[in-house]
């Protein structure tokens, strides 16, 4: 049962049920994302973490239970509601052949605009506002194609920061990314959270990045979660062992003084 004083999350999997068609993911989850903070989910490959994010976005429809954001089902919800209230982020996303940079980013509007009103200056602000924050504004009249990997990346989170949704969902927003664009994007995921309040949840790889930059970690094995907490908390050398199957040592770090995980070595899978 839940603990009446503690604040509604922003997200939350109820009793969740997770399949491609035959194949279960995963099973009775229960992950509540907290509200106002940065959420990451971690885990090894196939664990389940983007079927996660994909239920949470009503991607994909859970076999049994429910989301609820902000306490409402999200099935229940109209898809440009749905859209104003929450944004997301895909893995890989295709922009149209020859579509500039202002026009995608424009299309994060979709959700805010009216039959007989297309275009406002609210929209207009807002999609100046995303590209100031992720930095491409000069790059507003370049067609995506013609991008670097790291501009067009940008270029898509600018179009989930037009969208102006309280909570934002990631999947893998840093893959394919240099180290310094790896950080730009995380710092802006920090800003948008701290600045703006919004609710941010991201699947990431890099534990090192996830403890730094998350106030609340989901760790996935198997489909389950098997830890959820603050990463001082949740980064532990036996969770790195029983999960990730990683022999390391976990040390503050000397920066930051958030968890620093070194890897020694990986066990093998019986060890």
């Amino acid at each position: 049962m839940k603990d009446p004083k503690l604040p509604t999350p922003a997200l939350e999997a109820s009793h969740l049920t997770l399949a491609y068609e035959s194949r279960q993911v995963a099973h009775d989850l229960d992950v509540p994302v907290p509200d106002g903070a940065v959420t990451v989910i971690l885990g090894p490959n196939a664990c389940g973490k983007s079927t996660l994010l994909r239920a949470l976005a009503r991607l994909l429809r859970p076999s049994a239970g429910r989301v609820l954001l902000h306490g409402q089902d999200v099935q229940r919800l109209a898809p440009k509601e749905l859209a104003r209230r929450l944004g997301l982020l895909p893995q890989s996303s295709v922009a149209p052949f020859g579509i500039t940079v202002a026009d995608l980013v424009g299309r994060g509007r979709f959700p805010h605009q009216r039959m007989l009103q297309q275009w406002s200056l609210a929209d207009e602000e807002a999609v100046k506002r995303a590209m100031v924050a992720t930095g491409v504004t000069e790059l507003a009249d370049r067609a995506v194609e013609e991008l670097s990997g790291g501009q067009r990346q940008r270029v898509w989170i600018a179009m989930l920061l037009a969208q102006d949704t309280p909570v934002m969902l990631l999947d893998e927003p840093t893959t394919y990314l240099d180290i310094s664009h790896q950080l730009e994007v995380l710092e802006l995921c920090r800003r948008l959270n701290r600045e703006e309040g919004r609710t941010l949840v991201l699947v990431l790889h890099d534990l090192n990045q996830a403890a730094r930059f998350a106030d609340h970690l989901i760790v996935m094995r198997e489909g389950a979660v098997a830890a959820a907490g603050a990463p001082s908390e949740v980064l532990t050398e036996q969770l790195l062992r029983d999960v990730f199957r990683l022999e390391a040592r976990v040390i503050a770090d000397p920066v930051f003084g958030t968890p620093l995980v070194i890897p020694i070595a990986a066990r093998d899978g019986d060890a």
